[in-house]
């Protein structure tokens, strides 16, 4: 997208201000249209969810994710449509501009500071009236932090990123927080409740308000099925009985209960006058309707093969629960492998016990070596049949094939490259045509 590199030259916030500036972004306009989503796992879900309640509540949304699966407009949408090529295309070349003026003063941008500013640009051309932004890496230093949103998230806390965020959950979990500005509220996801003391800490000094899925936010009756969850919800004096959401896996109702309270807290500021009806509504509507694909997504249903782009242990082991609690636990065919610079044997090692065949294989895009991870499946699960696929699409001819000729089912799981991969070779293309960023 940009010829840059990914991260520029050290913290960003001064020299990203100054490219917000120089494109006459309004960012007392941004905050107040915004709110920010933070967290391990379950923020690009999460941010899809609140932008569908916006969207349904008839407000023209902004929505700005990372990292894409298939292609890279899927990153700034309005009213739920990605940005198309053509506006892309201008928009770069005017972000391009902009930082070539202040790169004559020594500044050396990043293509993820340069992406964050064109969909800034983007959403108020577009006059949006809500915008949700997702942090890249954790909050203290990510781009979302210049917006100094007043209603953020943390959806969850994991080990990731530790070499920057730290090496603590504490450490991991104030950073994401530290997106949220002064006097604002954050909403922490159901894992993040161990820390509640030192979140209540950290948080005090800047007069940031903490409130807890299972605490403050109240979450119950959940019931699962194969076509939809529902549950009750109740928040801030507000209850909504069998809410309905079209995402599968119980951990979506964590991500759910903080879309909803991260709507409602920004509504509450912006449109105090909303009137209920129209409020609970959109919130039924947008969680019946909000379409995230890579989340235990069903790529085929002969044999039905479901994907996830889980890529942390917590993720994959989330994930997993999902799978078996809206499809059951019996009959499958485990595709495999992670990223080099994650953590394969955990990844692996958390999935291989739950299935008997496993076939290990690398992403196209920065896979570990299959041996490496069959190694891992069975060490994981001795009693396994672990078959090693040297390519994506070997994988998927012999998974295929196996799941046909034994009357079983496919999941892909262990890292985003490699679900991404295969569900595109199942639909005909090549994984080595992906390009990810």
């Amino acid at each position: 997208m940009f010829d840059l590199p990914k991260y520029g030259d050290g913290i960003c916030l001064a020299r990203l201000a100054a490219l917000l500036d120089a494109l006459a972004i309004d960012r007392a306009w941004l905050q107040r249209h915004s709110v920010v989503v933070t967290g391990s796992n379950g923020k690009g879900s999460t941010a899809a969810m609140c932008a569908a309640i916006g969207h349904a509540h008839g407000l023209r949304t902004g929505l700005f994710t990372s990292p894409h699966l298939f292609r890279f407009n899927e990153r700034i949408q309005v009213d739920a449509t990605e940005i198309d090529d053509d506006a892309l295309a201008r928009l770069k070349r005017q972000v391009e501009a902009a930082i070539a003026a202040l790169a004559k003063r020594g500044e050396k941008f990043g293509a993820f500071e340069a992406l964050f500013a064109l969909a800034c640009l983007h959403f108020q051309e577009s006059q949006c009236d809500f915008i949700v932004l997702e942090a890249g890496i954790g909050g203290r230093y990510d781009p979302v932090r210049l917006v100094s949103a007043r209603t953020t998230c943390v959806t969850s806390v994991d080990y990731e990123h530790v070499a920057l965020l730290g090496h603590l959950l504490e450490l991991i979990a104030s950073d994401k927080s530290d997106a949220c500005a002064a006097g604002g509220t954050i909403i922490y996801g159901e894992n993040c409740r161990s820390l509640r003391p030192h979140l209540a800490e950290f948080n005090r000094g800047p007069g940031r308000r903490s409130l807890f899925v299972c605490d403050e936010i109240a979450v119950g009756n959940e019931t699962q099925s194969r076509s939809a969850q529902q549950f009750d919800y109740g928040f801030g004096g507000r209850q909504f009985q069998r809410v309905e959401l079209n995402l599968p896996g119980p951990f979506q109702i964590n991500n759910a209960a903080i879309a909803i309270a991260l709507f409602l807290l920004w509504l509450q500021d912006e449109q105090p006058q909303s009137a209920l009806s129209k409020t609970e509504a959109a919130i039924r509507t947008g969680l019946r309707n909000v379409r995230w694909p890579g989340r235990l997504e069903i790529i085929r249903r002969e044999p039905l093969t479901v994907i996830d782009v889980g890529h942390t242990p917590d993720g994959i082991r989330q994930a997993l629960r999902g799978l078996t609690a809206t499809h059951g636990p019996d009959d499958w065919i485990l595709v495999t492998g992670a990223s080099r610079d994650k953590k394969a044997d955990e990844i692996v090692g958390a999935l291989a016990p739950a299935f008997d065949t496993i076939i290990c294989t690398a992403a196209h895009h920065k896979g570990t070596e299959p041996q490496a991870i069959a190694a891992a499946a069975r060490r994981g699960n001795p009693a396994a049949n672990v078959h090693v696929a040297a390519t994506i699409a070997d994988a998927v001819r012999r998974s295929q094939e196996m799941a046909r000729a034994e009357k079983r089912r496919v999941y892909v799981a262990g890292g985003l490259f490699l679900a991404a991969e295969y569900a595109t070779v199942v639909k005909g293309g090549r994984a080595e045509n992906l390009d990810f960023f």
